[in-house]
């Protein structure tokens, strides 16, 4: 199988709350919004969807799940989200293993983790596997 796009659905009681917190945030564009569930596009081939649950379908347990975007001036992000009352859940901060990044929560608990990348430390750079070009 090779997938052309891949991405989560979460289901929670707070899709319309959720819908405009990436809209406003993240940029985001309903695909497709029929209330109760919205397709959120960020980008060619990245989005999530978020739905109400149907019947007796559970909620998502949101605790532990991290979201990662990858952004060009992450240090403009977190102006822009820390201006717009965003609190972070993880400061800003440079990592050696080669990303400057910070954490806040959507309105599901969910984890955001935004960054740019950076040059690794040479402890990490030995992980990087050498970019290629993927076979069809």
């Amino acid at each position: 199988m090779r997938p052309t796009t891949a991405s989560p659905c979460i289901t929670t009681k707070r899709v319309a709350e959720t819908r405009e917190f990436y809209i406003r945030h993240f940029g985001a564009r309903p695909a497709f919004d029929c209330g109760w569930f919205v397709s959120l596009e960020f980008g060619q081939g990245l989005s999530l969807q978020f739905m109400e649950p149907q019947g007796d379908q559970p909620l998502c347990n949101t605790a532990g799940l991290t979201y990662n975007f990858c952004v060009e001036d992450v240090d403009d992000e977190h102006r822009l989200m820390t201006e717009a009352g965003l609190v972070p859940v993880m400061p800003i901060e440079d990592h050696s293993w080669g990303d400057r990044g910070f954490a806040i929560e959507d309105p599901n608990g969910i984890a955001l983790y935004i960054y740019s990348n950076r040059e690794p430390s040479a402890e990490f750079r030995q992980f990087y596997a050498p970019r290629v070009a993927h076979d069809r």
